[in-house]
C-alpha cells in the first residue's frame, strides 16, 4: 500500500475529494475506499489515464490516408506512425512498471503524463513526417510510463474483494471501451476538424488529469540508491522487447524470412533469454522472477498475449474493409465500431457480479469463446456488404467476448501479487497485451497479404482478393481467441484475493 500524507482545505467536510479521511491510508474511517468521495474519483482518474494510453493505439488508424497525403510519406514510412506508438509502448512497458515499483508510481505517472502530453502537441503541429513519427515514438514512451503506475496504483490503494473487483472491472472496460471508441473518434477527427486532431484531442484530458494526480493521490516516493538498481537488466530487457516488438512490426513487409527479421528476431530472442538469466542471479532484479510463483500469473499474461492478437488484427482488418472495400467515409467507418464500446459497457458491468460468484476463469474461457464467435462471424463478409447483416450481429458478439476478457484477465493477472511488486505485475500484463498486438498483426498480416496476392495473381479483382485476404486473416483472429480459451484453463479461479506478502 502506498504511503504518504494529504492535505485538505476542509477536513471535516466528508464530501471534500481532499479529506484524508477518504483514503486507503484511513480505513477506519470507511471499509470501503471505493465508497468515499476521494475513491471514486481516484477511480474516474486512474480510467482516464488507461483511456488516454489504449485510445492513442486506434485512434490514428482511420487518418492514415490523410496523413499520408499531407505529409507526403510513403506506404513503408506510413507504417511508422501507428508502429512506433507500439513499439515504445510495449517495448519498455516493463521498465516503466518496476520504476513506479521503485521510485514511486505518483511520480512516475506524472512525468509519464507530461511526455505523453508534449509528444502530443509536438505531433499536431508536426510539419514533416520525421517530426510526427518521432512524437508518436515519445508518446509511446510516456504511455509505457503511466498506465503500469496507474494500473498498480489502483491495485493497491483498493482493497481485495469487491472494492478491488468493481475497479479492475471499471479499468477494463474502459481499456475495451477505448480501444473500440478509438476507432470512431479517429474518423470524427479526421473528417471534421483535420487529422491533426487526433494528437490534439490528448491536450484537454491531459489538462485535466495532471492537477488531479497530487490531489487525489498519495505521494508514495521511494529513496532507492542508483548503485541498487538493475542497469544490466534494464537495457538487456528494453533492449530486447524493443527489438522484438519492432521486428514483428516490420515482418510484414520485410519478409518472415529475410536475413534482417531472422537477426532482428534472433538477436531480440537472445537478449531477452540473457535478461532471464540476469535476473535469476541479480540482487536487485528488474523483474525478480519469483513473481511468477503467483499462481497462475504466467497463464493469465499468455492469455493476454493470444486473446489480444486476435482483437486487435480484428479492428486493423476491418478498418481497411469499410473504407477500401465498402467505400465508407472515415467518419462512417468510425462510426461502425460504436455498437462495439455498447457491448462492452453491458460487458464489463455484467463481469463483476459473475466474478464474484464463478471467479475468473470461467469468465475468461466463456469470454474468449464468445469473442472467437463472433469475429468467426465477421470472417464471413462479402465483397458487397451489408453493415446490419455482415458486421453488425459479429460484432455485437465479440463485444461481449471482449469485455469479459479484459475484465477477467486483469483480475487474474493482478490477484495475489505483492504490493511492492503490483507495478511490475501491471507492466507484464501490458507488454503481454503490446506484444500480443505486435504479434496478431504481423501473423494476420502475413496470411491476408498472401492470400490477396494469390487471388490478384489468379486474375481476380482487387475488391474481391482483398476481401479474401481479410476473410482469411479474421479467420485465423478467431482461431487465436479459441487457443486463449484453451490457455485460459490454466489461468488461476481467483476472485480478487488479497495479495500475499512479501
Amino acid at each position: 500500500m502506498s504511503t504518504g500524507t494529504f492535505t485538505s482545505t476542509d477536513p471535516t467536510d466528508p464530501t471534500d475529494p481532499t479529506d484524508p479521511t477518504d483514503s486507503p491510508e484511513h480505513p477506519a474511517a470507511d471499509a470501503s475506499f471505493l465508497a468515499t468521495p476521494r475513491g471514486r474519483l481516484t477511480l474516474v482518474l486512474l480510467c482516464a489515464v488507461a483511456f488516454l494510453d489504449f485510445v492513442d493505439a486506434s485512434i490514428v488508424n482511420i487518418a492514415l490516408p490523410s496523413i499520408q497525403r499531407d505529409l507526403g510519406l510513403s506506404n513503408q514510412g506510413l507504417q511508422w506512425v501507428p508502429s512506433g506508438y507500439l513499439i515504445t509502448y510495449g517495448g519498455l512497458m516493463l521498465l516503466g512498471g518496476r520504476a513506479a515499483d521503485l521510485i514511486g508510481r505518483r511520480r512516475v505517472l506524472i512525468a509519464g503524463t507530461v511526455v505523453f502530453a508534449a509528444a502530443s502537441l509536438i505531433g499536431g503541429l508536426a510539419q514533416s513526417s520525421a517530426v510526427l513519427i518521432g512524437a508518436r515514438l515519445a508518446q509511446g514512451v510516456g504511455a509505457s510510463m503511466m498506465l503500469p503506475a496507474a494500473l498498480s496504483i489502483l491495485t493497491t490503494s483498493f482493497g481485495a474483494g469487491p472494492d478491488r473487483n468493481k475497479a479492475l472491472a471499471a479499468w477494463a472496460g474502459t481499456g475495451a471501451f477505448a480501444s473500440a471508441v478509438g476507432v470512431f473518434l479517429g474518423g470524427v477527427l479526421t473528417e471534421g476538424p483535420g487529422w491533426r486532431w487526433v494528437m490534439f484531442v490528448n491536450l484537454p484530458v491531459c489538462a485535466l488529469v495532471l492537477p488531479a494526480i497530487p490531489r487525489l493521490l498519495p505521494d508514495d516516493r521511494h529513496r532507492v540508491s542508483t548503485r541498487g538498481f538493475d542497469f544490466l537488466g534494464t537495457v538487456l530487457a528494453t533492449g530486447g522487447l524493443v527489438l522484438l516488438v519492432h521486428g514483428l512490426v516490420q515482418a510484414p513487409d520485410q519478409g518472415w524470412g529475410s536475413s534482417r527479421t531472422i537477426v532482428e528476431l534472433g538477436v531480440a530472442g537472445g537478449l531477452l533469454l540473457a535478461f532471464v538469466a540476469n535476473e535469476a542471479v541479480g540482487r536487485n532484479p528488474l523483474m525478480p522472477l519469483g513473481i511468477f510463483r503467483v499462481k497462475g500469473l504466467a497463464a493469465a499474461n499468455v492469455t493476454q498475449l493470444v486473446a489480444m492478437s486476435g482483437f486487435i488484427g480484428m479492428f486493423f482488418f476491418l478498418t481497411l474493409y469499410t473504407q477500401e472495400v465498402l467505400g465508407y467515409s472515415e467518419i462512417k467507418a468510425g462510426s461502425a465500431f460504436l455498437p462495439v464500446t455498447v457491448g462492452v459497457g453491458i460487458a464489463a458491468g455484467l463481469a463483476q457480479p459473475l466474478l464474484a460468484r464463478v471467479g475468473t476463469r470461467p469468465l475468461i474461457v466463456v469470454g474468449a469463446l464468445i469473442a472467437s464467435l463472433g469475429i468467426g462471424l465477421l470472417s464471413r463478409i462479402p465483397v458487397h456488404g451489408s453493415y446490419l447483416t455482415d458486421l453488425l450481429p459479429g460484432l455485437v458478439v465479440m463485444s461481449f467476448g471482449l469485455g469479459f476478457v479484459f475484465v477477467g484477465v486483469a483480475t487474474a493477472a493482478n490477484a495475489g501479487v505483492p504490493a511492492d511488486q503490483a507495478g511490475l505485475a501491471a507492466a507484464l500484463m501490458n507488454t503481454a497485451q503490446q506484444l500480443g498486438g505486435a504479434f496478431g498483426l504481423a501473423i494476420l498480416s502475413a496470411v491476408a497479404t498472401s492470400e490477396t496476392g494469390r487471388r490478384l495473381a489468379g486474375g481476380d479483382a482487387a475488391a474481391d482478393a482483398y476481401t479474401e485476404g481479410f476473410r482469411k486473416a479474421l479467420l485465423v483472429g478467431a482461431f487465436l481467441l479459441a487457443g486463449a480459451a484453451v490457455v485460459a484453463l490454466f489461468v488461476a479461479n481467483t476472485r480478487g484475493e488479497e495479495a500475499r506478502r512479501p
